[in-house]
Order: structure tokens, then sequence, then C-alpha cells
């Protein structure tokens, strides 16, 4: 019994697993349950364990298998095969030999018996080839022989063997071709970006017929764009690869000579190979260096270079079967010309992964390694903020070389073989992932990103009301969007916290940042600011450019007043009215700011341009406060949880005689006590006793007094008077239509 069905890819976790997930309906038909061998017979046969299909799949005739066997069956996406049952015994002995030369610098017996666990339970036949991950490095194998011949499938009781001798290709079906080295599943995270990557780039190759039948040409150009390290280059690998085309690969700089004519003599000699081999895929690595921007380079070759890129992509001559594939991350600088139809038909940006897509290249890129118990990839995903799949690639690096290090002391280097038990205890532990999150920093964020800090809401002493409104603004529109899209209700886009200095604005900022799993951009006003004309503006545009790609993202602008101080009374170069004119148009723009929050904290929310402060924009407006007599006693018990205090110290006396104290003037209170404490103890013990007396050092209501009496609050009545009047102001003040106010603070 056999059934025609279609081919599609699988996910991650499948690949490299020898399984063809087939839909229930085409199992029922072909009479087969979950572990029997199927036979898939495209241009070429290969066999593979069933599974059950995906539950979208149901009903539609497909069955999905990853790369390898793609490669194997000699079929692509979309393409149909015949499926068929085959009986399959148990194999008493399988041969296997890579395909290149490999030296083994380990033991034979090991490996084969490592080969064996990956291999354990796979339907095999003779000829086929396999993709193994053995020790964190990808091997490709040939079954050379199974006993007995036909398929078999390997079982705990299967005798393994690897001949060291590669194997050569006319062995076996020298029509089969190499096995990919990057398939569909070997890339995570991007499925929306390959899915239009194969619609711009796949059909036209193999169904150009669609495109007759519309009367309308055929994508000529795809333009990849994004941060470095998302996956450009590996998209248009895995192309290369899927798709049964000519490639042809072009390093931007390579072309570069400086020579008359040579630059344009090899690009030309690239597109004719290619016309020749059609159909064919160009590939132009970095195309902003032989492409840039014809008004920013003065240089007469990239000028003649460009125009000559230009005329082989959309000159008099038709280019027949042959699509551009071109990678950049600095898109702006590619010359205009190029990204209009005809040419680059398609931009695609290919952007930092999402926590999902974190998972599923975490899961890629540990697929073939020794993982220890407890290890959860789902833990890391959420804490990679800002990682781009290059940053997770150096993460499990990082990571395996952590487990090396730990078993480098027993291995001998002059040794021919390293010993068995060590490699078997060779394994990838919780520890060795927490060392390699701090030595890899994400690049996606590497010129504007912190780290997350390391507070939380009870970290900060009293202000209820706001860490519920900071929670509403921020936390609710990432974690319930579904709520606000029912409610038919924008959130609000940014978050003003103004007081007396030393209240805790930046405190509640860093414990929203925590507290809300986002990316944490940091911005300290003055630092935006340059002497040059326009790139102040500049600094603005790419930390909102880097929020946007890197959503969701929380920006943190610190002291807001420096930099967006009230319009029209400068009197320099107005360098501040063009920031604040950069920062509307940013937060309250044509183009929309998803995902992204804003928050600014500022002591003189008198000097704040008022445009700034009307609804759509910074238009959640939080007043923290001088603490009360409750929030002094709270920001008192947290600065001294892990004190030793005496019997007597009266937490709550302190915080009453604190009226006017700041939550950094409790702090800077309780570490003065602490100081007196120390330096009463210091100075009756003898220093060689200092370490078996320290347990009995504590903090007494006589340290307080001093510290209070050194300690005086940092506003007194007339100062607090003056931010309450500047509370009522800005909570009354009217703004009209184009952001000018009735009131002006003094």
């Amino acid at each position: 019994m056999s059934v025609q069905l279609k081919v599609g890819g699988v996910k991650p976790d499948d690949a490299g697993r020898g399984i063809a997930r087939v839909d229930k309906d085409a199992m029922r038909e072909l009479g087969v349950v979950s572990g029997d061998v199927v036979e898939i017979e495209g241009e070429r046969e290969t066999v593979a364990k069933v599974w059950p299909g995906y539950s979208q799949d149901t009903g539609n005739g497909v069955i999905r298998i990853d790369g390898e066997t793609r490669s194997s069956a000699g079929v692509g996406i979309d393409d149909n095969v015949v499926v068929s049952q085959v009986d399959a015994s148990e194999a008493e002995s399988v041969t296997v030999a890579p395909t290149q030369s490999v030296r083994i610098r380990g033991s034979q017996a090991y490996m084969e018996r490592l080969l064996k666990e990956k291999l354990e339970g796979r339907a095999v036949t003779k000829g086929q080839r396999m993709k193994v991950g053995l020790l964190n490095t990808p091997l490709v194998f040939a079954v050379t022989s199974t006993s007995p011949s036909g398929t078999v499938v390997i079982g705990e009781g299967t005798a393994v063997s690897w001949n060291n001798e590669p194997v050569a290709e006319e062995e076996f079906d020298g029509e089969r071709g190499d096995v990919p080295d990057v398939t569909y599943e070997d890339i995570g995270g991007l499925q929306d970006e390959l899915d239009q990557v194969r619609e711009m780039i796949e059909l036209p190759l193999r169904h150009p017929e669609l495109f007759e039948n519309l009367g309308i040409e055929p994508p000529k150009g795809v333009l990849l764009h994004g941060p470095p390290g998302t996956g450009k280059t590996m998209i248009a690998k895995a192309v290369a690869n899927e798709v049964d085309a000519h490639f042809e690969t072009v390093s931007g700089p390579e072309i570069m000579s400086k020579y008359y004519g040579e630059s344009e003599e090899q690009l030309r000699e690239i597109f004719e190979e290619a016309e020749e081999n059609a159909p064919t895929v160009i590939f132009i690595d970095e195309i902003d260096s032989i492409a840039p921007s014809r008004d920013e380079v003065s240089g007469e070759v990239e000028r003649r270079v460009v125009a000559q890129l230009l005329s082989l992509m959309d000159g008099l001559e038709a280019r027949g079967d042959v699509i551009v594939i071109a990678a950049t991350n600095r898109v702006d600088a590619v010359d205009n010309a190029l990204r209009r139809g005809g040419r680059f038909d398609r931009e695609i940006e290919v952007g930092v992964p999402d926590r999902d897509g974190r998972l599923e290249i975490l899961k890629i890129h540990s697929r073939s390694m020794p993982l220890a118990d407890g290890v959860e990839l789902g833990e890391y995903a959420d804490q990679t903020y800002g990682f781009v799949g290059a940053d997770i690639a150096s993460l499990t690096k990082e990571a395996a070389m952590s487990a090396l290090r730990r078993v480098r002391p027993r291995i001998d280097i002059d040794e021919e073989e390293i010993p068995a038990e060590v490699l078997e205890d060779l394994e990838v532990t919780v520890g060795d992932f927490e060392n390699a999150m701090g030595a890899v920093e994400p690049s996606a964020m590497r010129e504007v990103f912190v780290e997350v800090p390391d507070v939380t809401y009870d970290d900060v002493g009293g202000l209820e009301d706001i860490k519920q409104e900071l929670v509403e603004a921020v936390e609710w529109p990432l974690d319930y969007p579904e709520v606000f899209e029912a409610l038919d209700t924008e959130p609000p886009k940014g978050i003003l916290m103004y007081g007396p200095p030393g209240t805790g604005k930046t405190l509640l900022a860093k414990a929203v940042a925590n507290a809300s799993d986002s990316n944490f951009i940091s911005v300290k006003g003055p630092e935006l600011l340059n002497k040059y004309v326009g790139e102040s503006e500049k600094g603005v545009r790419e930390v909102f450019k880097k929020a946007r790609q890197n959503a969701p993202t929380v920006i943190f602008f610190d002291e807001i007043d420096s930099i967006a101080p009230e319009r029209g009374g400068s009197m320099d170069t107005q360098v501040t009215e063009r920031v604040v004119s950069q920062l509307l148009t940013e937060l309250d723009g044509i183009e929309e700011l998803k995902n992204v929050k804003v928050i600014a904290a500022t002591n003189r929310p008198d000097r704040i341009d008022k445009a700034l402060l009307r609804p759509g924009r910074l238009d959640s407006l939080v007043e923290v406060p001088v603490p009360d007599e409750e929030a002094r006693r709270e920001i008192l018990e947290i600065h001294t949880r892990g004190s030793p205090l005496a019997e007597g110290v009266d937490l709550g006396g302190i915080a009453e005689r604190t009226e006017g104290y700041t939550g950094s003037d409790l702090e800077a209170l309780a570490r003065s006590a602490s100081m007196n404490a120390m330096r009463g103890f210091i100075g009756t013990v003898e220093a060689d006793e200092i370490g078996e007396a320290v347990g009995n050092v504590l903090i007494t209501a006589d340290d307080f007094e001093e510290a209070l009496d050194d300690i005086k609050a940092s506003l007194d009545e007339d100062d607090i008077e003056e931010y309450r009047k500047m509370a009522e102001e800005i909570g009354s003040e009217e703004v009209d239509e184009v952001g000018a106010t009735e009131k002006t603070f003094q």
C-alpha cells in the first residue's frame, strides 16, 4: 500500500532524529502506527520511522521530514513523494563511515558507543546518509553495510562499527549529492522570514510557470537586513542547500580592486557564470561595502561598481533564471537605486528573536550537547534579552568550554587517546551555563544595553500606589495585550516620574526593568548631547531604533530635563530644541512605537518642554513624594534587612524623628550607623581576634543616635513646599494642541 504525500519541514526539535511526521488520515490509509518504518520515494529512496503529524496537518496529505531526509530522498519542501510501508527487522550489525576525513583523538570504542546511542531506534538502509552530532560536532556518515541487508532498525543489540576510511561518492549512488550543511531546521526563530525568502526564491526557480500564467516577471532580488548575527547569511546558506540550483557567493570586499575596471569585470564574470549555470542563486554578503550610496562616497571605484551592479541587475540584457540575495546590517548605507522593484524586489528585515525564537535557537545549538539533569533551556531563553542567534551560539559554546575546563586537569596532552571515563564524565551543567551567561554580551544592544538590574519592588520602601501604577502602565500591556485589544484601548506610551532628589525614581525604574521581563535601555540625559550638528538627534534615533528592534523594551531617560528643556528660551546653538523635536517625533510620530515603553525621571519638572507632557507622549505623570512616616520605617527596614541590630533599636521611633528625610537620606543614615558600630568594634578588639569575634558585632541604638547627629535631612520645609507647588502646577496644567501651556513655572 502506498500514498502520495506533500513534503513539509519539521520543527527544529525533530531535526536529526530520522523520523517522518505523517498526518493521521494518511497513517490510516497506509495502515501504519507510530514506530513503523516507511519508504519515502522522491528522486531517490530513503527510509524513516513514522511519528504522528502536527495537528494542523490533519487531512492535508502532508509528510514532514527534516533536511537530511529530504536530501536523501532528493526532494524539497512542497514536492510530492510516494510513501509506502516496509518491513524492518532489528539489525545485527551496522557499519558506517564518515563522508569526510575525520581524525579521532579519543577512544574509538567510546566514539562507537556514543554513535550507537545517537542512532539507536533509527531506521537505516545501505547508502543512507545521516548527520550526527558527536561531542558538539556535526559529522555526516554513510551506512556502508547492514546485517541483515535491506531496511533495518538499530536496536539495543545492534553492533555499530565505525570505518575510519571516508567513503567515496561513487560507492553509494553518486547521484545523491551532499547532505546539506545548513537546512531550514538549523535556523530557529525566523519562520516568518524563511517563509518570505522561500516565496521569493523557491517558487520562481522551481515553478516559473506560475508567474508565466499570471503574466508577470518573477522577483529578481531579495535584500536581507538587520542587526549583525541574526541569521541573514545562514538563511542564504539554507536556501542554497535546499533549492536545486547553482550557487554563487560574492564577498563584497573581495571583488574590490585598485586597478581600473577590474572590480566591474569580476562582477560581470560572476553574473555570466551564473547565467551559464542557470537556475542560479547569487549571494552578495555585506553589499554595503560594494554598493554604498553614491551621494555619500567620494571614491570613483565605488561609483563604478554600483553602476555596474545596477546594469547587471536591471540592464538591457535579460538575466534569465538568476536570483540575487544580498545581506547587510547597514541597509541605509546601500545605494537607493538598488532598492527598487526589478532589482531588489523585496526587503526582509531579519530581526532580533523573541523569547520563543531564542528557545528554538538554544535547542538547535545544544542538540548534540551532553546536557546534565537540571538544565532548563527555557530559563536561559527568558534571561537572554537582546541576544541574537550568533550570541546564543557563543553562549552554548562558552558553556561547553566551561565544562571542558572542569575535566582538563584529568587530561594528559601527550596521550594519544583521551580515557573513555573522562569523555563519559563530560557534561554541560547549570553552573556552566551560569558562567557562560556572565561571559557573553548581547551584540544587538551592545552600544546601549545595560544588564537588567537586580532590584525588585520589595527593595523600594513605601510608594505602593506608584508601584501599582507602573505595573499597570508597563507590565500589563506586555503581559495582557489581548485585554487592551478587547477594550480597544491604547496603553500609555510613556511615564514621567518627578519629585525631589533621592526619593527613589531611578530605583523604581530599575525595579520595573527587573519585573517586566523586557530589554532595558538606560539613557543618561547629558550623554546624548554632542557638539556636532545632528549627532544628538541621531543618538535619540539610534536609541529608539534599537528599542524597536529588540522589543519588548523599556527605555529609561534619567534627568530628562537636561535634554528636553522648554523650547524658546535657549540662547545657544539650539541643540536641545532639536533633541526635543526628535523626541516628540519618536514618541508620537508616524512610525508607531510597538512594545516600547518610555520612562523618564526628573527632579525639575518645571524645566521640561510641555509638549512632551501631553497625552500620547509622556502621558502618565507620577509624583514620587518625600516618604511619610510609614514609608520611612519600610525604607529603614530594607536598608537594615541583613544587619545585626541590637535589642532596643526602634526603627519606628527613628522613622518618627526623620521628618523630611528622603530614601537616600535614610540609606545614608543606616550606613552611618553601621560604620559607627564597626568603628566601635574594631577599636575594642585585637586585630588577630577580629575574625573570631566578628559574629558578636551589633548595631545599637546609640549608633543610630550618633548617625542622626551626623546625617541631616537633605530637604527643608521650604524645599518640600516648592516641590509640592511644582506637583500641583504640573498636575493642573492644560496643554493645548501645539503643546503650549497657559502656566509657566517660576
